[in-house]
């Protein structure tokens, strides 16, 4: 077989057709580069279960296709993994607490499905914080996963390890929540493609949630083209959940791969939001801001036009639409309550046991908050605050005839534990940028932009309008076709 690392779905499929490849020979060298870099070697600790049926499932694809001559699906064969508050039938899922080790699911998430359906295996779950509440990888079940670009880092959070891992080269591509910025956070810290769709347009049902919503289910991916093959076969209405009625709404392409076009940023009018740089005399923002402007020459190399703008009033916004702790505790409370097999029956209980990683200071401040938020007036407030945010964003949109935003995903480098035990940062006062997206249920994709002459990764987000996830797509596959800032983490070299 061809060497492993940085393969995508294209490669792997063109390997099938031409016989030098099976799925069970694919899934194989995907567990061997796991058993060789999550527990030993590097020791990134991104997978927190590995399917005991995958090579059942490789086997019965390899035997389709030996009678039939033909792929079974759009994604026939390929081994993703799936970030563990995200139901995999058969397989343990946590939600990243260690009291909740032995529960295991007997249906898949609507999205997990529909990628089976495609051809798609889950050959395993990846680790995140606490129900998933936090940016950062800390899990009372899986202790602290690290960033193959840097071992004494945090690899981003909430979808920490199908970030290390995707990176690492663990499988074709990873499944993460996004709720205010889980996907794209740790997409950044990886040097990887993160996608949030407007919410709504992949099914919620079978995942854990914070803010009902603004959560999304989301693949995070090695290029844009297996980010885009993953999103159009996820995507769509789904009868169990209410939400998906933005998938009515939408006018979806038939295809977001067969959009893909290296040159649809010739012409395009993109508006850098300067208000949500760092400053350069920051010293964790400096590098990611040298890089940001890098990735400016490469879009108007690509024929884009870069101008930049100002959201108003940005920081008070931000503040005003945070749903967390307004939320969260209801919402962790109906999930439990929807699964009696939990040996834990709320957030309450949870907090009172510390059955939860004492990192999680956001997890502590959502039980704080309303059992039920309609009956607290500060819900209504940050409702209407949040479309007070998203009028604004789209009226930068409109004065300045813009097709996208962009800005740094994080305005800083993937932190140092060191600096996270220091309490640098809280989980509510870090310098993401992805609440832009989140907070205006708008679509949002971070692409890789290169590394830092420390070998750091950075993203570069790309922001549309509602919907508008084809655009999206178009945007950030001529930037990433033209800047080519996605590298390999040296830490996971290729052992086949």
């Amino acid at each position: 077989m061809n060497a492993l690392l940085e393969r995508t779905i294209a490669d792997v499929h063109a390997d099938f057709l031409a016989g030098r490849l099976t799925v069970r020979r694919l899934v194989e060298a995907y567990q061997q580069r796991i058993a060789a870099f999550d527990q030993t070697g590097p020791g990134l600790n991104a997978i927190v279960n590995l399917n005991p049926h995958a090579l059942g499932e490789a086997d019965a694809l390899d035997r389709a296709f030996t009678a039939s001559g033909r792929l079974c699906g759009p994604l026939h064969g390929i081994p993703l993994l799936a970030k563990d508050n995200i139901d995999v039938a058969g397989v343990p899922m946590t939600n990243g607490l260690a009291a909740f080790r032995d529960y295991v699911p007997a249906r898949d998430a609507t999205a997990v499905a529909r990628l089976r359906a495609a051809g798609a295996l889950i050959i395993g779950k990846t680790t995140l914080p606490d129900f998933a509440s936090s940016w950062w990888a800390y899990s009372s079940l899986s202790g602290e996963t690290r960033n193959p670009y840097d071992l004494a880092r945090d690899p981003g959070g909430s979808s920490a390890g199908s970030g290390a891992a995707t990176a690492a080269n663990y499988a074709l591509g990873a499944l993460g929540t996004d709720c205010g910025g889980s996907i794209r956070v740790p997409a950044s810290c990886n040097s990887l493609v993160g996608i949030r769709g407007t919410p709504g347009l992949v099914s919620r049902t079978g995942s854990g949630p914070l803010v009902v919503c603004q959560d999304t289910v989301g693949p995070m991916t090695r290029t844009v083209e297996d980010a885009a093959r993953l999103f159009e076969v996820m995507a769509g209405f789904d009868p169990t959940d209410a939400y998906t009625a933005a998938a009515v709404a939408t006018r979806a392409p038939h295809s977001y791969v067969d959009l893909l076009d290296l040159h649809a940023l010739r012409g395009a009018r993109v508006g850098l939001v300067v208000n949500a740089l760092g400053a350069d005399s920051d010293p964790y923002a400096r590098p990611v801001n040298a890089l940001v402007r890098e990735g400016i020459e490469a879009l108007r190399a690509a024929g884009a036009a870069v101008i930049e703008v100002d959201i108003p009033d940005l920081t008070e916004h931000l503040g005003a639409t945070s749903m967390y702790v307004t939320c969260s505790r209801h919402a962790i409370d109906s999930y439990l309550a929807a699964r009696p097999e939990l040996p834990l029956r709320s957030l309450e209980e949870i907090l009172a046991r510390r059955a939860y990683h004492p990192m999680l200071d956001l997890l502590e401040a959502c039980g704080a908050g309303p059992p039920q938020p309609e009956r607290d007036p500060d819900y209504f407030r940050r409702l209407a605050a949040r479309e007070a945010f998203a009028r604004e964003v789209l009226n930068v949109f409109g004065r300045e005839r813009l097709d996208t935003m962009i800005y740094p995903t994080l305005r800083v480098v993937p932190p140092r534990r060191t600096e996270l035990a220091e309490k640098v940062w809280t989980t509510l006062t870090f310098p993401t940028n992805t609440l832009i997206a989140s907070q205006t249920w708008l679509p949002a994709a971070s692409v890789p932009a290169g590394l830092t002459g420390d070998g750091l990764p950075v993203g570069l987000e790309f922001l549309v309008r509602p919907y508008d996830e084809a655009s999206l797509f178009r945007y950030a596959y001529a930037f990433e076709q033209t800047l080519q800032g996605r590298r390999p983490p040296a830490s996971t070299p290729d052992i086949t």
